[in-house]
């Protein structure tokens, strides 16, 4: 099978010729894999916007074009401090092996007042779409397509506004919440749309709502403020595009609403972060509606443990979510700069050598 068919075969519940493969990498894991391999680019495509020709080397079958707020991480590396197109203010943080971006100014932390002027980005710029247009125009007809759209409403909101803030706002400011939902909904709204239009296969949105226990956010919260928005986003693009397919994402452990996910409309949930989920318990009561994508354990396994490690991590997902189709091998998050050489080699050949079917 070619990536394309393969993909497409997983997500519609059947078994194809092996498990599909995606991966995304924090810029000093990909600079790391790609000086192995001798590639020219060292970019990683994760959050930048832009294509790298990492997956493509890696034999990846699911290329990914990033949108929205979240390209802003990675946004100017040429200065300590910079400030998005979001108005959010950015500091670079030197980590071992590498850095990161922490938020060090948020538009509208203050008077409440503020959000009465204060506008989203334009989503109809042309720009924005270049990479998903490339990806397709170059690799539609081989591989699936990915539109990337994460920190959808709820991370975009709390980036803007705090986390502590925010969440006191869905208690005790609540018509500043929805009127602030609301703005970054029509962002969403147009992307969604112009992706589709463009005609990327799946739609991944995504909101982190897990901890490593269960809800951040009660159920009835999450309904009240996010349930129908995601539900009208899902609707809207499947008008553009019948078929398209909803990835979702959040870290940890949110099964306590993944039903409500199903009811909505995604097709797919992204992350599985399996220090955080029964993997195989998930295949048993959702794997009939849902298909599943990430898994693999990044917390632990991919940095800390043994190539041989590595290689029963995914065995044992494989196991618990590959039969019948439906999953998707990645790991449950971007490889981070710790994670060895060896261990990031040795993801790729356990996907080989145990993701081919008829499982053993």
């Amino acid at each position: 099978m070619i990536s394309r068919e393969r993909v497409l075969t997983a997500l519609n519940h059947e078994e194809p010729d092996r498990v599909p493969v995606q991966v995304d990498f924090t810029p000093e894991a990909a600079e790391k894999l790609s000086q192995h391999l001798q590639l020219q680019s060292h970019t990683s495509e994760a959050y930048s916007g832009k294509v790298s020709e990492l997956p493509l080397a890696m034999e990846h079958d699911i290329l990914v074009a990033w949108h929205g707020i979240a390209t802003s991480y990675y946004g100017d590396d040429t200065s300590d401090t910079y400030t998005c197109e979001w108005g959010i203010g950015w500091q670079w943080v030197p980590i071992p092996g590498g850095r990161y971006t922490e938020m060090i100014h948020r538009p509208l932390a203050g008077d409440p007042a503020s959000l009465n002027t204060w506008e989203c980005p334009d989503p109809t710029l042309p720009h924005r779409y270049d990479s998903a247009r490339q990806l397709i125009d170059s690799h539609g007809d081989s591989h699936v397509i990915v539109g990337a759209m994460p920190c959808t409403l709820f991370e975009a909101a709390w980036y803007l506004r705090g986390l502590e803030q925010f969440l006191t706002d869905l208690l005790l400011q609540q018509d500043y919440a929805h009127a602030l939902l609301d703005k970054i909904f029509q962002f969403q709204l147009v992307t969604g749309t112009k992706l589709a239009e463009l005609g990327v296969d799946i739609l991944w949105l995504g909101d982190d709502f897990g901890t490593q226990q269960g809800l951040l956010l009660s159920p009835a919260t999450w309904r009240e403020f996010f349930k129908t928005r995601y539900a009208d986003l899902i609707q809207a693009y499947r008008a553009v595009k019948p078929d398209i397919k909803i990835a979702y994402h959040s870290c940890g452990n949110i099964v306590d609403i993944l039903p409500e996910y199903i009811d909505i409309g995604v097709d797919i949930y992204n992350a599985v972060q399996p220090a955080s989920n029964d993997t195989a318990l998930l295949k048993q009561k959702f794997g009939n509606d849902l298909c599943f994508w990430g898994a693999i354990d990044i917390q632990h396994v991919l940095p800390y443990g043994t190539p041989a490690e590595v290689h029963a991590e995914v065995q044992t997902r494989i196991h618990d979510l590959a039969q019948g189709g439906g999953y998707i091998i990645a790991p449950a998050h971007n490889l981070q700069p710790d994670t060895p050489l060896e261990n990031i080699l040795a993801l790729y050949e356990a996907t080989r050598q145990h993701g081919a079917y008829p499982l053993h």
